[in-house]
């Protein structure tokens, strides 16, 4: 059986596809990606992480006929009143032209120059949508705080420069296994689990 991932992210997918390999009820399953499912872009105007993740999920079931799985997460940093907030992955963006992962690691650190506290969180959204227009939403979270430069070689995006509450470690110094346990996807994943599973079971 076949569901939609509605995302191009290459992380994202892999953490995913690594996700559902943990489950023996899930390994057969094939989770296309945006670009195999030859989806077009679906503009992330949301204010809010459900909002997005709400609207790539229906657009992508709606446009596939088939089952389809969305996230939207992005880092929080109390610092600045909860920036870079849903915008997160193109923080750094100028006149429309994407930015890198660097590139936004960079702005942020900037920001934080001189500054003391330093506590943020990654938030994510996971939604499931179905053909027909009903959609579900589960969220999870992981808290820590912002380093002062990058550590780890592992994961993308903000994971160098996150360490996780409690272990010492960045997001990109974790193991996979480690990861796919503790961080806000995973968190939010696991919640929808349930869902997913009973809509499956509807599908076959």
């Amino acid at each position: 059986m076949q569901i939609v991932l509605a995302s191009n992210n290459h992380g994202k997918l892999r953490e995913l596809k690594a996700l559902f390999a943990q489950d023996p009820e899930l390994q057969a399953l094939q989770l296309l990606s945006a670009e195999e499912a030859k989806l077009e872009p679906v503009a992330e105007d949301a204010s809010t992480f459900q909002g997005n993740a709400r609207k790539k999920a229906l657009t992508a079931a709606k446009a596939t006929g088939l089952l389809a799985l969305a996230d939207d997460s992005g880092l929080e940093v109390d610092a600045l009143g909860g920036r870079p907030g849903v915008h997160s992955a193109r923080y750094a963006a100028r006149d429309g032209v994407k930015s890198t992962d660097e590139e936004n690691i960079k702005k942020l650190l900037g920001e934080l120059t001189d500054v003391g506290q330093r506590t943020a969180r990654f938030r994510c959204v996971v939604a499931l949508a179905m053909p027909q227009g009903q959609v579900w939403t589960t969220e999870g979270s992981c808290e820590g705080f912002i380093t002062t430069e990058p550590q780890g070689q592992g994961g993308f995006g903000y994971d160098p420069v996150f360490s996780v509450a409690g272990l010492g470690r960045t997001m990109a110094q974790l193991t996979e296994a480690e990861k796919n346990r503790l961080s806000h996807r995973a968190k939010a994943f696991f919640k929808a689990l349930p869902l997913l599973k009973e809509l499956l079971a509807q599908l076959k």
